[in-house]
């Protein structure tokens, strides 16, 4: 939603203009870090603000590492700003992918591109073509996740987010 990409952008902003502030972590609630955008979004008229593509560039660009800490599902533009992110952290139980291709979307908050710097080029290939959804251990296998956790994600993101 527009409220959560503001949120996002001006969570940032203040974290990466306070001093004081070290690292950042970013999580979803509910035991989910993100299933994406509303597709019912995609018809409404275009607003000034609120695109997902430049808060993921802020994300990668910040100065300060950025975690991420996966619980439930990565989906779609959920999974584009985990990439953007400088460390990933999952719960076993997740799941991550790139499922709008399966309605005729491309993902268009560069996951295209970031994914396959990150995994290379054929598993990304494979990820963005069929819009499968992998297991953590699948993604931990592949480079996606730098850890799995059994316990709780945000704790261990934040230990990581301590450590570098």
């Amino acid at each position: 939603s527009l409220a959560v990409l503001q949120a996002l952008e001006d969570g940032l902003k203040k974290a990466d203009a306070d001093p004081s502030v070290k690292a950042v972590m970013i999580c979803g609630e509910n035991g989910k870090f993100s299933a994406g955008a509303d597709i019912r979004g995609f018809s409404s008229p275009k607003r000034q603000g609120g695109a997902l593509g430049p808060i993921v560039s802020l994300i990668e660009s910040s100065e300060k590492p950025v975690v991420a800490a996966i619980e439930g599902v990565a989906l779609g533009g959920g999974l584009e700003v985990a990439l953007g992110c400088h460390y990933r952290i999952a719960h076993v139980k997740a799941r991550m992918g790139l499922p709008e291709v399966t309605i005729g979307l491309l993902p268009g908050a560069e996951g295209t591109q970031r994914l396959p710097r990150l995994i290379g080029v054929p598993a990304a290939l494979d990820m963005i073509t069929t819009g499968k959804h992998i297991p953590a251990t699948e993604a931990l296998k592949l480079g996606l996740v730098d850890e799995t956790v059994e316990e709780n994600t945000i704790e261990a993101a934040i230990r990581l987010a301590n450590k570098v």
